[in-house]
């Protein structure tokens, strides 16, 4: 396990939307642990504005090398992103491994993603950092060995020149095109089946996993660490008043989530561009539950998708003692529904507010069909609530609860024959 020092920078200069440093230097430290290191130490670093050849000074660096070798330092981690000459000159002075926060995510998804599009997205992103940094970086860009940092597409990365980056980078973008065109076509058949898409959105490790496996039973890993869900997950569920839905996990949000990420994730994030109704999970239990629930508003905006239909969820209210500042978080977030997915607090309420938000989609239909159309009878099974049904001699007569707008295809079939 590497031994790692922490470096937390502030700028006074600069507005940062109401996060301290301390609050910067919590969350590094989250990333850190996320991705396994040992954090034997940190360093708070504030000064006016950045500088060009070492963002914190060459004094600070100087003092940061001697703490290196101190405490046997194996890397250098910055909560700001480092330009490729900033990252240089720092290696050169401190003579360690340096990366920045930006580095440190992508190693987190490297490590965390599971599926062939979430590795694609991956490695587009880290190239697309890598591709400004090798412009006359080629000290930085010779690593070798592994360790934080190096994981997924890094290393092969660094023997290549930009030419054939820009060439892996034109590959992937089709790859995911490919990929996101393949998801296309089952969110249409969806759409044209009126089933609704639910998305969960959020802050990272808010709990919107253990949420899906609640309500879906899905399986889905969970842990007590940043981004431990990278790939998308998508699970059928049947609402209260009968009429099946698809809802789907996504990828956590972070603060200052760099805009690279979030392009490069946006084949990901289209299950919630695409969808008809989000689920906005908060962690109620956190300090810094308006600040992340701000940061979650700006990636949807970025998104285009902030006016979309939300249903803001307060969860793990199993860790709050103080009841006061429950009431507080419902006073400042209306309609809000507080429930604790990990022991299933409040989610029938969850699922009836969910039902009612769709409006009335869903009609009771008593019907009779030919005893030849069993292929209706799955359709409803999959796509409807089945409340009796009875085999005739003459037919077979079922009565159902079923979205109106697939009900107004259906009894368009001459077979089917709506009874009183």
């Amino acid at each position: 396990m590497e031994r790692a020092l922490l470096v937390t920078v502030g700028f006074t200069a600069e507005e940062d939307q109401g996060w301290s440093l301390e609050d910067t230097a919590i969350e590094l430290d989250e990333l850190a642990g996320s991705c396994l290191v040992e954090v034997v130490d940190h360093v708070n670093c504030v000064r006016d504005k950045p500088t060009a050849n070492f963002l914190i000074g060459r004094g600070k660096a100087e003092e940061i090398a001697f703490i290196c070798q101190e405490e046997n330092i194996d890397v250098v981690i910055f909560s700001s992103e480092l330009s490729g000459t900033q990252q240089r000159n720092l290696e050169e002075v401190i003579g360690k491994k340096t990366i920045d926060r930006t580095q440190l995510i992508l190693d987190i998804f490297a490590r965390r993603a599971k599926s062939p599009e979430g590795k694609l997205q991956v490695e587009l992103a880290q190239l697309q950092y890598m591709l400004p940094r090798l412009i006359g970086q080629g000290v930085i860009l010779s690593r070798t060995g592994g360790g934080i940092g190096t994981s997924g597409a890094g290393e092969q990365a660094l023997e290549i020149d930009r030419r054939r980056i820009r060439e892996k980078l034109d590959k992937l973008r089709n790859d995911l095109k490919d990929m996101s065109g393949h998801r296309a076509i089952i969110r249409k058949r969806r759409k044209e089946s009126s089933i609704p898409q639910i998305a969960l959105v959020g802050y990272t490790n808010a709990g919107k996993s253990t949420l899906l496996n609640a309500i879906t039973q899905a399986g889905q890993i969970v842990e007590d660490k940043l981004f431990t869900t990278l790939d998308p997950l998508s699970k059928s569920i049947t609402l209260p008043d009968g009429e099946n839905a698809v809802l789907s996990d996504t990828v956590g949000f972070l603060h200052d989530l760099p805009h690279n990420l979030i392009e490069a994730f946006k084949a990901t994030l289209e299950e919630t561009v695409e969808a008809d109704l989000l689920i906005h999970v908060l962690d109620a239990s956190h300090a810094r539950v308006h600040d992340y629930a701000k940061s979650v508003r700006s990636v949807l905006e970025e998104l285009g998708v902030e006016k979309k239909p939300t249903i803001i969820v307060l969860n793990k209210i199993d860790l709050i003692e103080d009841l006061t500042w429950l009431n507080r978080l419902k006073s400042d977030f209306p309609d809000s529904i507080a429930i604790s997915a990990k022991l299933g607090t409040n989610l029938g309420l969850l699922l009836n507010r969910i039902a009612d938000s769709f409006g009335k989609r869903t009609r009771k239909l008593s019907l009779r069909i030919p005893l030849s159309r069993m292929d209706l009878v799955d359709l409803f099974y999959r796509q409807a609530r089945v409340d009796d049904i009875q085999y005739k001699e003459d037919g077979i007569e079922i009565k159902l609860t079923i979205s109106r707008l697939l009900a107004d295809k259906l009894l368009k079939d001459k077979d089917i024959k709506e009874i009183e």
